[in-house]
């Protein structure tokens, strides 16, 4: 599967959020959550997070295998008592900047509040009900799982966070969000949608 730079900012702007088209490496980071799966838990990287921009008007966008949902480890190991934290899909402007994942690497850590919910039943499915909300700063980073290769499992790899499958993807990743920073400052947007608002 593979989305180009007009689908994802169609299906941005059909949700009523902004897309950014102006000057070289203005970053749109979205992350597509696969809606086939429906709320079931399949503790695979079977979704993408992606980077669209724009260099000498040119547009471009580049996808990475990635989870944005939890893996069944922390599904089933809780911790937090309300339960692991799902991203609910929204736009969460100026959330994330540059800064270390855990202390140990850059990737992009998350600075302002976003929106989760919260499943406690350690059973195989998401549960996405609006009374299980919350909205706060849980450390809901954009990183990497495995630092050499790529996993196929997500594992303990995410609590929540948005986790790239493979080490070198991350690492072009970060290298244009480097860019991004070095002219736009380190904030980034991020953008979380499901896979069946792409026509």
């Amino acid at each position: 599967m593979t989305y180009t730079y007009e689908q994802i900012k169609e299906a941005v702007l059909s949700l009523g959020y902004l897309w950014f088209d102006n000057g070289n490496y203005n970053l749109n980071i979205v992350g597509i959550r696969n809606s086939s799966t429906g709320d079931q838990i399949t503790n695979k990287f079977d979704d993408w997070v992606t980077i669209s921009y724009k260099v000498d008007g040119v547009p471009f966008t580049e996808m990475f295998a990635a989870t944005t949902d939890p893996g069944k480890y922390y599904s089933e190991n809780l911790l937090n008592s309300r339960g692991v934290a799902i991203l609910k899909p929204g736009q969460y402007r100026s959330s994330h900047m540059i800064g270390l994942h855990q202390g140990k690497y850059e990737a992009l850590r998350q600075k302002k509040a976003v929106k989760v919910y919260r499943d406690n039943d350690r059973d195989t499915e998401y549960d996405l009900v609006e009374e299980n909300l919350q909205e706060g700063i849980y450390g809901i980073n954009i990183h990497r799982a495995t630092k050499w290769g790529t996993s196929n499992e997500i594992d303990r790899w995410s609590a929540g966070c948005q986790v790239i499958a493979n080490n070198e993807d991350f690492d072009r990743f970060m290298s244009l969000a480097r860019k991004g920073a070095q002219l736009y400052g380190n904030s980034f947007t991020y953008t979380l949608i499901e896979s069946n608002n792409i026509v």
